[in-house]
């Protein structure tokens, strides 16, 4: 009975737990915030601590993690509307650099030694100080920048290049396999495609291993034969 017990915690203290989870949003590792932190460890632990107590059930674990959820989910929306809380509970960005020039303040307030901030900014793809103009210390620990504009990336604007805006790109054949719920959405048929591939050389999908397609560029066809593997083009 004991097996069958944790088993049906895990299960929905599982369930609970995603649940929450989809209520309060989507966010990466690196977007997390100590307080998004915080929450995590808990709902870890309501599950972790009841499993093995047997004087806690699984309508325990539900009752627990719903009302935990319920109140993150009051915070953030709070959060949401009034700015004072949201900055109380998850902070707000520090300025550690402003047009070249350190403050001390807020590299003290964090707790950043100047190293520990290299080491940042390297991570960022940058090996020297002297690149960085601006700098924002993230609330979930990450860094920001804008460097000086000789050390910056340079892009097709500055050189007065036009660039062709890319349509989206479909997967139309995946391992010699038409996707035809891909070809409806994009408002093509079977037939169109079969004829656009012989159009191009192409008698069987067997042959296909990969086969994507957009509207400004066509056709991007790889085959099993390594030998004939070609990129074709067609609209």
């Amino acid at each position: 009975m004991a097996y069958v017990d944790i088993g049906s915690k895990l299960f929905f203290g599982l369930i609970a737990l995603l649940v929450v989870t989809r209520l309060l949003g989507k966010k990466e590792m690196s977007q997390l915030t100590p307080f998004d932190f915080i929450y995590s460890i808990v709902l870890g632990g309501i599950l972790e601590e009841s499993i093995y107590d047997d004087k806690v059930s699984s309508l325990h674990v539900w009752f627990a993690v719903a009302v935990w959820g319920a109140m993150l989910f009051a915070i953030e929306k709070l959060s949401q509307k009034y700015d004072r809380i949201r900055v109380l509970l998850k902070g707000e960005s520090s300025i550690l650099i402003r047009d070249g020039e350190f403050n001390i303040k807020e590299l003290n307030k964090n707790h950043l030694e100047m190293e520990q901030l290299r080491v940042m900014l390297r991570q960022q793809g940058v090996f020297s100080l002297r690149e960085v103009r601006d700098l924002y210390l993230e609330p979930g620990g990450t860094v920001s920048l804008r460097k000086y504009p000789e050390f910056g990336e340079v892009t097709p604007a500055m050189l007065e290049l036009e660039v062709k805006d890319e349509a989206l790109n479909f997967l139309f054949i995946d391992e010699g396999k038409m996707n035809e719920e891909i070809l409806r959405y994009v408002g093509k048929s079977p037939e169109w495609l079969y004829d656009e591939l012989q159009k191009l050389g192409y008698s069987t999908l067997k042959d296909i291993l990969y086969a994507e397609w957009s509207e400004t560029d066509g056709f991007f066809i790889k085959t099993y034969n390594e030998d004939k593997d070609d990129v074709k083009k067609g609209n």
